[in-house]
């Protein structure tokens, strides 16, 4: 049943505040009642004990127990004016002396001496004290009633002493306006406390009702889940609120870890690293790169009012493969293009030679610029077998010739046609290349050596470039994502081709580091376990 059909207020603030109050009210009244019933118990207990103390005060006067045994039932005689000097001075409402036939020797009404009494005698008059609330001639009373004992030792009588029950109500409603008032100021402060408190919540709810509450997050969790971008957030203490599904995917999670997760912290959650850096804001910046295993993602951090943050991705995986591919199909033409400014210039040579009618010395001119290629294209395929690896060689070493670099194999290359995951391979050859010919370029004497050579079914790669080398001291950050020396192109982003060489090389249980060459250049070690069947 809605708020609205049972006529309570629609705004979510304004049923928290009736229900704090009810609450309240409620806590106030059922305390006032919880401290009432023992009250009114213990001030019966003490009526009892205090006619008891009377009437045992009264029986321990030896002259009391005397004058019974010596006088009569008369309203003149000493036990009656002891009884009533005793009840005058306590403010009891009866002293009773009674012998041992139930008979009153004293009482506040002269003519019920001599009577026997209303109620039963007998355990006082058998010697034991008694304590009771009991109704008598006089109308309910508390009463205490001990044995009365001569100086022989003997039971003589009884003494019975009774305070009005009107006393005791009285002072049970008498203490009632004051509990009521420490009631009604418990009661104030909570009242005052959840008008703070739902002030609160009003400003962090922003006045909503329960229901647009409800439909809010309804819509939350249907939007985050079905969006086609990756959403984590997080609280002030870098733990995780919640997982979309896009994001699980993109950062290798479980499907269904979102519940799992949260909570957790996110460097437990991923392992640390620059993803986890990002995700977390502690990098700072848009559009920030990073590397979470097989995919390159592009992360914006957002932090919230509460300290936490929002952070979304996007995986740009294919986009930085067409990028890079356009790179090779920009180094490529550029080739081309030179090759064609090359071939017209020995089509002129050609064409003058023939001119001249040196026939012989043409042959010889065209017969050496086919070896040169020839030769450069049997050299590769004879010691690598696979057959992408040897295109990607064969285009480098030709980007190379054009940029003045020369590219060659070194002695001990020698790489059979059983590579499980050439295309894997074909990505870390081609980005060491191309930053060993960036690095050698422009050397003294450039130059880039690669070796391929297969140890039993692993497959170890080195690139050596002849360029000012890597300092020791960075030689694992230049594998982080975002290093780089070069300038951003216009499509993509530097600092990801190494990165992407290392993940490569550890998802197949491998290694990628960084060392110095002998002639002072850098060199580059990649070695990938069970690469070859």
């Amino acid at each position: 049943m809605s708020a609205r059909r049972l006529g309570l207020p629609r705004r979510a603030v304004s049923q928290i505040l009736l229900t704090q109050l009810a609450i309240a009210a409620g806590v106030a009244v059922l305390a006032t009642g919880l401290f009432l019933a023992p009250l009114s118990a213990q001030l019966d207990d003490q009526a009892m004990r205090r006619a008891l103390a009377i009437a045992q005060s009264a029986a321990a006067d030896p002259s009391l127990a005397a004058d019974l045994l010596d006088s009569g039932a008369s309203p003149d005689s000493p036990v009656q004016s002891s009884a009533e000097r005793i009840r005058r001075a306590t403010g009891a409402e009866y002293v009773v002396v009674l012998d041992l036939d139930g008979i009153r020797r004293s009482h506040p009404s002269a003519d019920r001496i001599g009577l026997p009494v209303s109620t039963d005698p007998s355990d006082a008059l058998a010697g034991r004290e008694v304590m009771e609330i009991d109704d008598g001639t006089l109308g309910r009373s508390a009463r205490g009633k001990v044995p009365l004992i001569a100086a022989d030792g003997e039971i003589v009588g009884a003494v019975s002493v009774g305070i009005a029950y009107d006393s005791v109500r009285d002072r049970l409603l008498g203490a009632i306006p004051g509990l009521l008032a420490y009631a009604g100021g418990a009661l104030a402060a909570g009242a005052l406390a959840a008008y703070l408190l739902s002030r609160r919540i009003q400003r962090q709810t922003r006045d909503l009702a329960f229901s647009d509450i409800s439909g809010l997050l309804a819509e939350r969790e249907a939007m985050l889940h079905s969006i086609r971008e990756g959403v984590i957030a997080l609280d002030r203490e870098g733990r995780v609120r919640l997982v979309n599904d896009e994001a699980a995917r993109l950062l290798g999670l479980a499907p269904d870890s979102a519940c799992t997760l949260a909570g957790r912290p996110l460097d437990d959650v991923l392992g640390g690293g620059r993803t986890a850096d990002v995700l977390s804001g502690r990098v700072t910046g848009r559009d920030l790169l990073t590397v979470q295993g097989p995919r390159v993602l592009v992360a914006n951090c957002m932090p919230t009012e509460d300290g936490g943050a929002v952070a979304t991705l996007r995986d740009r995986t294919e986009l930085e493969r067409l990028g890079r591919e356009l790179d090779s199909t920009r180094g490529l033409i550029d080739a081309l293009r030179a090759q064609d400014h090359e071939h017209a210039n020995r089509l002129h040579t050609l064409l003058g030679l023939l001119e001249l009618g040196l026939h012989e010395e043409a042959v010889e001119f065209v017969t050496e610029v086919a070896d040169v290629h020839r030769t450069t294209a049997e050299q590769v395929t004879e010691k690598v077998h696979d057959p992408l690896l040897a295109a990607l060689l064969v285009g480098k070493a030709t980007v190379a010739a054009e940029r003045g670099v020369p590219l060659r194999l070194a002695e001990t290359t020698l790489l059979p046609d059983r590579l499980v995951d050439p295309g894997g391979l074909v990505t870390i050859v081609g980005n060491l290349v191309d930053n060993a010919l960036d690095a050698a370029a422009g050397s003294t004497a450039p130059l880039v050596e690669v070796e391929l050579r297969a140890e039993g079914r692993t497959a170890v790669l080195r690139v050596r470039d002849s360029g000012p080398g890597v300092p020791a001291a960075r030689r694992e950050e230049i594998f982080t994502e975002g290093w780089s020396t070069k300038q951003p192109s216009a499509h993509r982003e530097r600092g990801l081709g190494l990165a992407l060489v290392r993940r490569l090389a550890e998802r197949q249980g491998g290694s990628a580091r960084a060392g110095g060459a002998a002639d002072g250049g850098a060199e580059f070690s990649v070695v990938l376990p069970e690469a070859l069947r």
